[in-house]
């Protein structure tokens, strides 16, 4: 029986942690045609969270997103919302930590720390926030919201998250005057389950951005430069966090393994070549192109690239997988959020070959399946 929050899965033992990224989403993280992408449907994603749970996976992490990437695909321009989405996982599931992913300039922070309790309770403990300052125009449009400056933006998002969090542990009301923000008398309750606040995570990669995360985070999410970039990476992180706040530093990765190298290069020729949506990625590539990461910017097939998955190709055998695998928490890191093709047809490549290796490796503790 979990008696505080950690002893939650995602603070196990485990040296190597993994989750999946992007399922509450159309295609998932993947601008192709081919048949068996991804249908976000809700049935689909309490299947697949369930199976991530029984198997032992460590989180589930979602996209927050309200603008697809148009083409005939249109991969994510059919979402489910975050915070809602993980209160139905929360309810489905019983061990695995589920995150909502918010855009904190779209949310009032008296209304979602509301919310975000609703979900720590139905999950007993196992919400998580994951905070997003925002980058994309379109979205902010939606909302009619201004897209400040970069490094005004988390100077918002610090101040939206300092009244949560203050709304989650004081128990008196209290008044903020801030610059974003002036408020009376705010109190919120229930408190967070077990009167402790749920896990905070923050992707940065810019200097401001891995500053908010090292003063917020209890977790981060990262790119993955070139592999021998990673280990002086995760060093500046965990320099610049206080002295035993930082508990994770994760990356994302696109997953694509068969049993042979061939048979999983042969696939992402079939998804990438044969099935991908070139007009999807033609306005990624121009969309997205003024914030892609540094080493995605240094892919002379950007566009082929993003067809495959955001985040880290890892496409090859179940053995190089690991093998991956191994190197990577070496390097520091503590885990992968994963992308897949089809996050439920896929899924018996990672419970069924990736677990029982990583397990022999030493990078997971054995678990019964």
């Amino acid at each position: 029986m979990v008696a505080n929050r950690d002893q939650t899965r995602i603070y196990n033992q485990n040296r190597f942690k993994l989750g999946l990224f992007g399922m509450n989403c159309s295609g998932g993280l993947s601008l192709t045609l081919a048949p068996e992408r991804w249908n976000a449907s809700w049935d689909n994603n309490v299947r697949a969270a369930q199976l991530a749970d029984e198997a032992g996976l460590e989180f589930l992490l979602p996209i927050g997103r309200w603008h697809g990437y148009q083409g005939e695909s249109d991969t994510q321009g059919t979402t489910f919302e975050t915070l809602t989405w993980a209160c139905g996982l929360l309810a489905s599931t019983k061990e695995i930590t589920t995150f909502g992913t918010l855009h904190v300039a779209f949310v009032n922070p008296v209304f979602a720390a509301k919310q975000m309790v609703t979900a720590d309770h139905i999950g007993h403990g196992r919400f998580g926030l994951n905070i997003v300052s925002g980058w994309n125009p379109v979205e902010f449009g939606m909302f009619g919201v201004e897209l400040q400056e970069h490094d005004d933006r988390y100077a918002y998002s610090q101040e939206w998250i300092d009244i949560v969090k203050r709304i989650w542990s004081e128990h008196e009301p209290f008044d903020y005057e801030g610059r974003y923000y002036r408020l009376k008398a705010v109190l919120g309750k229930p408190k967070p389950w077990w009167g402790t606040r749920p896990i905070l995570v923050s992707a940065g990669n810019s200097e401001t951005g891995r500053s908010f995360a090292a003063d917020n985070a209890d977790c981060l999410f990262t790119s993955i430069p070139k592999l021998e970039d990673l280990p002086p990476k995760i060093e500046s992180f965990r320099s610049m966090a206080p002295p035993g706040q930082l508990r994770n530093i994760f990356a994302s990765c696109h997953l694509m393994v068969r049993k042979t190298r061939k048979e999983a290069q042969d696939y992402h020729h079939y998804i990438v070549h044969e099935k991908g949506d070139w007009e999807a990625a033609e306005y990624a590539a121009g969309f997205r192109g003024t914030r892609l990461n540094t080493w995605m910017k240094e892919q002379t097939d950007l566009k082929a690239r993003l067809i495959s998955g955001a985040g880290y190709p890892m496409i090859g055998s179940y053995d190089d997988a690991v093998e991956t695998f191994q190197k990577l928490s070496d390097f520091g890191l503590d885990g992968l959020a994963c992308g897949m093709i089809n996050y439920i047809d896929d899924f018996p490549h990672i419970r069924d070959e990736l677990l029982p290796r990583m397990e022999r490796a030493g990078l997971r503790q054995k678990t019964n399946r």
